[in-house]
């Protein structure tokens, strides 16, 4: 019997990760639709996005537990998970886990079905 080596199939082209736009190429894409300048449109995306403390919109509003709606993309929100014991891995060794404030994403309809297209 001859061994007929297998292959992985490939994942189609909408599974796939990677690529995508970056802060950069997210500031030329909207300076070409709103005839800003590519430095003005960086600095809009870092006031709307930056996470450095005091700054963009959404961290600021995020940190003060308010949510951020964006009508027909998404809101922005936070949500606590409680302190939990957990194991380590390594030792099986009972560890405290502390509570914690995440932030999260949940996309409207209208993004959503964009994306299932």
């Amino acid at each position: 019997m001859i061994a007929v080596p297998t292959r992985k199939p490939e994942m189609p082209a909408a599974v796939t990760r990677g690529g995508g736009v970056n802060k950069t190429e997210m500031a030329e894409k909207l300076a070409k639709k709103t005839d800003l300048s590519k430095a003005k449109a960086a600095e809009v995306i870092d006031a709307i996005f930056s996470s450095d403390p005091g700054k963009g919109i959404i961290a600021v509003e995020l940190d003060a537990d308010r949510e951020v709606r964006v009508s027909g993309f998404g809101t922005f929100y936070t949500s606590r998970s409680k302190a939990r014991v957990g194991r380590n891995p390594a030792t099986g060794a009972a560890i405290q886990i502390a509570a914690k404030k995440h932030a999260k994403f949940r996309p409207a309809k209208g993004l959503k079905d964009r994306v299932a297209e």
